[in-house]
């Protein structure tokens, strides 16, 4: 074999594969279409529900001398220090390769939504913070890290990011997503993919497509999505991440929409995804996704049907062991029911990205890159984790000033999330992924909590504690002492928010639906027991969602609101809270006035906004975009107020910005389309644009957005993505809601449709 064309890596790719292709049997070619998670529990108690069910018996030694695909998550399944998993993980490699006529590799895959899910790895601050941070190159620089990381002990694929775009905040997932809007979630998403890929791993885009667009808010439900929403609002990040990131896998979703099963979904995931978009990559299933094209969508009566529905749709790896790709799928070829062309074709594109990776050439090692101890939360990694979260901090509200504190103040603090490290995680990192599964083990890497890191900030301030309640627990026996806790004290800071897990074991994650936007648990109560007090209460909020807060609205003396913030988020919520930090976190989502009245996003047309014929009104309390400041920003257009262009043109907008207060600062400029009349409703405003721009005081800098046509295109009624001639209006403005200038446009020409080829993101500049 070793002289093969297959071996040859002066040959093209595609003329290695073709020729190795000849020489595999069925049997070894469908080897490549499975994972196997090795050390997964069956019982029952494992990390994902119906492990058991959906795993096929196997016996290893025997399985892999066909080959093998992929391995499972050989860091994200049990507590292991890295060193030791990246040497077992070379082991199972050279057992693979020792194993298969061949000696070709498996593709190693983790979970990364928010850093690496291992073990004394870095914990970074959830999607919805990156979301929050409003800056794309830091996400992109996070990606690269993280990508580091991946590589150093031997793990070639990364599942993430998560680009479902937020319809209905009451999803449990809602800390996975980067927010409600889908130009956000695909120039933030499209960052990450840039970072990971730049590292050499492949990233992984999820969930395609129409997750979140779950029917009750309920995880794993049908969607009821309409075309234009799917094509306008669910479908563009995806398509921005892959042609501007450069995604080298797509996942499949577990929803149906319309009746269709994405997994069995051709016009998705073939005609879309491969025949307009290109994409020439590989499609992997969710966990278990095919399997559930026979046991929950009921569209497949056994397992090779399954199998035969999910290849013909485009799913060229089942994930995350084997069960429907393995003997049911050989059995269904020999009898002629699945026609083995599908089979050759998806393992060409398994082949085809591991000869891109190097594991077809003879040379290739599964040796660690260095010898000696993996550190996977270095200085660098806890500093970007440090910026990160000071950037996704969000204040929401500060009306009177009692933020930032003073020095020398008497501060209680109160609430369930403030002493515990857990608060600042998602359900994605791995103490709250796994850990929960091995409570012997400690947490592998530092996380100070909010008490802890406030104390440190203000060592001249005198601190006191009182738990109050617990997150999700009715008891409120603990009330009093908070209660007396905060009437001795100067100020109050109330640290409420989520507790992430899976499936139910939070208040936030996979799983973790929510009927109303209520606090969980007796929080709301204790809230109002510390207003009683007259004690100005700082909230501050750490959630995996936006909840409810018009009743304290106007009774808060500030609102301090952190998306999961990461292990440098006690560090970066204090700095805030001191004034250190200059917060230029954004909502990425919008904070609604009332627990209700969900679903609900600021993508509204006219007839989904407030208005007399309903005594409901929507209107959220901070809407998407909104935050504020230690200091304050002047704006002053210096490009004209109107002007026109063809439906093929551009226009650059610009503006001054100078930082008119007393503290170095950082604006986040938004730019938003208003479209007054189109031939089918459009929402009010949506983003087509966003910059920081920090500043000194005193200090002014030019920003110039170049709008093009091509972002005011929507789906017609025939389905067609157009620009239509017609009047249009850019807002400069600080939120959806806050529009500082107004730029009129006139487009001229005829109704343009526009293909794969069309202008993506708006150009910004700033001198």
């Amino acid at each position: 074999m070793t002289t093969a064309p297959w071996r040859d890596p002066a040959l093209p790719a595609a003329a290695r594969v073709d020729d190795l292709l000849t020489r595999m049997t069925l049997e070894e070619k469908t080897a490549q279409l499975y994972g196997v998670w090795v050390g997964a529990a069956t019982d029952g108690d494992g990390v994902a529900p119906l492990q058991r069910e959906m795993t096929a018996d196997y016996d290893w030694d025997e399985l892999i001398t066909l080959g093998l695909g992929q391995l499972t998550r050989s860091f994200g399944t049990a507590p292991v220090d890295p060193a030791l998993g990246a040497r077992a993980l070379a082991r199972a490699q050279r057992r693979i390769t020792a194993a298969g006529r061949f000696g070709i590799p498996a593709i190693a895959h983790e979970e990364c939504l928010a850093g690496f899910t291992a073990w004394q790895a870095t914990a970074y601050p959830v999607p919805l913070a990156w979301g929050a941070a409003f800056d794309p190159p830091l996400v992109e620089e996070l990606g690269r890290h993280i990508g580091h990381d991946l590589r150093s002990v031997g793990v070639h694929q990364g599942l993430a990011p998560v680009l479902d775009v937020v319809r209905d905040p009451r999803w449990g997932r809602v800390e996975e997503t980067i927010g409600e809007d889908p130009y956000l979630v695909g120039t933030v998403g499209a960052a990450y993919v840039r970072g990971l890929e730049s590292a050499g791993v492949i990233a992984t885009l999820k969930h395609f497509a129409g997750y979140a667009s779950s029917t009750g808010a309920r995880n794993l439900a049908p969607v009821r999505a309409g075309v234009r929403e799917f094509a306008d609002v669910t479908l563009p990040p995806f398509e921005m991440a892959l042609r501007e990131g450069g995604a080298r896998s797509v996942m499949a979703a577990y929803n149906e929409t319309d009746g269709v099963p994405a997994s069995a979904d051709p016009r998705l995931l073939t005609e879309l995804l491969r025949t307009d978009w290109d994409f020439d990559g590989t499609v992997v299933a969710d966990y278990f996704g095919i399997g559930f094209l026979q046991t929950l969508h009921r569209v497949a009566g056994t397992e090779a049907e399954a199998a035969r529905l999910a290849l013909a749709a485009g799913i060229d790896v089942e994930l995350p062991t084997l069960k429907c790709y393995g003997r049911p799928l050989v059995a269904a070829v020999r009898e002629g029911a699945i026609p083995e062309s599908l089979v050759d074709r998806a393992a060409r594109r398994v082949l085809l990205q591991k000869c891109e990776l190097g594991l077809l050439d003879e040379d290739w090692t599964p040796e660690p890159a260095r010898e000696g101890p993996i550190d996977l939360d270095s200085t660098a990694n806890r500093a970007l984790a440090r910026r990160l979260a000071e950037e996704s901090v969000v204040l929401l509200d500060n009306p009177d000033g009692a933020l930032p504190l003073a020095p020398e103040t008497r501060i209680a603090v109160v609430g369930p999330r403030a002493a515990d490290a857990l608060a600042m995680l998602g359900c994605y990192s791995f103490p709250s992924h796994v850990l929960t599964h091995h409570p012997e083990v400690d947490l592998g890497i530092a996380i100070p909590t909010v008490l802890d890191s406030l104390r440190a900030e203000l060592p001249d301030a005198k601190v006191t504690f009182a738990e109050g309640c617990d997150v999700s627990d009715p008891d409120t026996s603990g009330f009093e002492e908070a209660v007396a806790r905060a009437a001795e004290a100067d100020v109050c800071v109330a640290v409420l928010g989520d507790r992430a897990g899976l499936f139910g074991r939070g208040t936030s994650g996979e799983g973790c639906d929510v009927t109303d936007l209520e606090l969980p648990g007796v929080q709301a109560g204790l809230l109002d027991a510390l207003l009683t007090t007259g004690v100005p209460v700082v909230l501050v909020l750490l959630t995996g969602r936006p909840y409810a807060l018009g009743r304290w609205h106007g009774r808060l003396g500030a609102v301090v609101q952190a998306f999961f913030p990461g292990e440098e988020g006690g560090p970066a919520v204090a700095g805030v809270l001191s004034g250190r930090v200059n917060p230029s976190g954004r909502l990425p989502v919008s904070v609604p006035r009332v627990p209700g009245g969900q679903p609900w996003t600021y993508l509204q047309p006219p007839l989904g906004l407030a208005g007399e014929v309903s005594n409901l009104d929507p209107t959220p309390l901070y809407p998407f975009g909104h935050g504020r400041s230690y200091t304050s920003f002047a704006w002053e257009p210096t490009s004209p107020p109107s002007a026109e262009i063809g439906t093929d043109g551009s226009h650059d907008v610009t503006l001054t910005v100078r930082n008119t207060g007393e503290r170095p600062g950082t604006e986040v400029v938004q730019l938003y389309l208003h479209d007054p009349v189109a031939s089918v409703t459009r929402p009010d405003v949506r983003l087509i644009g966003y910059q920081r721009v920090t500043l000194a005081p005193g200090e002014s800098r030019s920003l110039t957005f170049r709008f093009h046509a091509d972002l005011s295109a929507f789906t017609d009624r025939e389905g067609a993505r157009v620009v239509e001639p017609g009047a249009l209006e850019l807002r400069l403005a600080t939120s959806s809601a806050a529009v500082r200038h107004t730029v009129r446009l006139r487009l001229t020409g005829p109704v343009r449709t526009l293909g794969s080829d069309r202008v993506l993101r708006c150009g910004t500049k700033v001198s």
